[in-house]
């Protein structure tokens, strides 16, 4: 049987920086999509998560969390190890995109502060 998806290792990689509510570029995470950036942030504890795509002028907003959850049964030693100093648990990242946006200038510093807030969650 073919597998006609797309493997991660395939996909090129894009880097997204991290930006906090100042405007300011406060971490860089890597991934093939944002969501991917997005999940590594949330893991980190970030709940507000605004990622702009490096070599553009697009920005991508995300609502993140993080639960400590069961470790699965199949998880390989090293997480299971992480998870024994847990009481057998692990956190398990998740996140919901809000919405994309656009800067208006390259420089982050130029742009006004309202873009580099997360907006409210369409419900």
């Amino acid at each position: 049987m073919v597998n006609t998806s797309q493997d991660t290792e395939c996909r090129d990689k894009k880097n997204f920086g991290l930006i906090d509510e100042k405007g300011d570029e406060v971490g860089t995470y890597c991934g093939a999509q944002p969501r991917d950036a997005a999940l590594k942030a949330a893991n980190r504890g970030v709940t507000n998560i605004v990622l702009r795509e490096k070599g553009t002028k697009k920005l991508h907003y995300f609502k993140g969390k993080r639960e400590l959850v069961a470790a699965p049964a199949n998880a390989p030693d090293w997480i299971k190890k992480a998870a024994s100093k847990q009481g057998g648990k692990i956190y398990k990242a998740n996140v919901e995109k809000v919405g994309t946006g656009n800067l208006e200038y390259s420089e982050l510093e130029r742009n006004p502060k309202s873009l580099f807030k997360v907006p409210a969650s369409k419900k």
